[in-house]
């Protein structure tokens, strides 16, 4: 399963637990978005890279694997991107942990 490959990195781990609350773990978001477009708890791919400490590639392909699992949602708004977490999915991912396994 993706998911639990995606799952398996701290630093995937990390970016999951800090996009749980954006406004504690980020400086505010939504510059680059056009006015009257949301995409709520978002969060910048350059400031995922300054906190991770990351260059923007590795950033990137730990952004891409999650997504690819399912776990964050992304949307381009001009030449930034912005990534949320699938609130759904990681829903979805802990009943099947807590009734499968």
């Amino acid at each position: 399963m993706d998911i639990f490959k995606a799952l398996a990195n701290e630093k995937r781990l990390q970016i999951l637990e800090w996009l749980r609350d954006p406004g504690a773990n980020f400086p505010p978001q939504g510059l680059h978005i056009p006015e009257g477009d949301s995409f709520d708890n978002s969060v910048c791919v350059g400031s995922i890279c300054e906190k991770l400490n990351a260059s923007q590639s590795t950033t990137s392909h730990y952004l891409d694997m999650l997504q690819r699992a399912g776990l964050l949602e992304s949307r381009r708004f001009g030449k930034w991107t912005y990534y949320r977490r699938n609130e759904e999915a990681i829903r979805e991912l802990g009943r099947y942990i807590s009734t499968e396994l």
